[in-house]
């Protein structure tokens, strides 16, 4: 991994929605693999609700984050596409050792996910103390591309089938951490593709930590053609990785 680049710092500073709010509570993760001019308002948005925030630049070869300088925003790079997992163990590693953030949050960076949530979703986080929290998307919503609704649905079933109180989004990227659940689970967490995120859930589900989702709106922009997601090959991976984390026992 190249070294981080820092565009400016407000760490320490609150924000306008006040003490009570995500603020220097957060860190927001952003892992980013040629999303284009959908990139750039992302970041901005998230730079507007937390004051630390982490793109990780996931071998980029479109030139999206080119010149992207941001208060608040630290860019790391790989020098090559290394998958989502890789990306998001770069961005916890980093939130856990470069800030006290109590909570580690992600999203996606095609714009799939609105920042603007975040200071519910950090609210139902606190009240419901939970260790991980996932942004429920519906997939039963207009719009959601049929594949996506048929695939999200299926796993969902599958993962609640062996492991009871696993929420219906399984797959959703909009996710909130305890920072001592990713500090118990990070060194146990293989890295990959969409996969680890999986990991992430079943290690939670098996561990006894407490699990909770709230919901989010959908989006899907044309189609959901931005998506890197491999229908075949990354399904594959993540059913692999969930039957081997389960015979793993977490």
């Amino acid at each position: 991994m190249a070294p981080a680049k820092k565009h400016g710092s407000r760490f320490g500073v609150s924000m306008a929605m006040g003490d009570a709010g995500p603020g220097t509570r957060v860190a927001l993760l952003i892992p980013c693999f040629n999303a284009g001019p959908r990139v750039e308002p992302v970041v901005r948005g998230a730079a507007s609700v937390a004051s630390q925030v982490f793109v990780i630049d996931d071998g980029c070869t479109d030139g999206c984050l080119d010149g992207l300088d941001i208060p608040g925003v630290t860019i790391l790079r790989h020098e090559r596409n290394r998958g989502k997992g890789h990306a998001l163990l770069t961005g916890f590693r980093a939130a856990l050792e470069q800030t006290r953030a109590e909570c580690i949050a992600t999203l996606d960076a095609d714009g799939q996910h609105d920042a603007s949530d975040l200071p519910a979703l950090f609210d139902a986080f606190e009240h419901s103390q939970a260790d991980l929290l996932i942004g429920a998307r519906s997939m039963a919503r207009q719009g959601v591309p049929w594949a996506s609704r048929i695939g999200n649905t299926v796993t969902a079933a599958v993962t609640r089938a062996l492991l009871p109180g696993c929420p219906r989004d399984t797959q959703s990227g909009y996710r909130l951490h305890r920072r001592h659940f990713l500090e118990r689970i990070l060194p146990e967490i293989h890295p990959g593709r969409y996969e680890t995120e999986m990991e992430i859930l079943v290690r939670a589900l098996r561990g006894g930590f407490a699990v909770r989702e709230h919901p989010i709106a959908t989006r899907y922009e044309a189609g959901n053609a931005s998506s890197h997601f491999r229908k075949v090959q990354d399904s594959w991976r993540i059913y692999r990785r969930l039957g081997a984390s389960l015979l793993r026992g977490g």
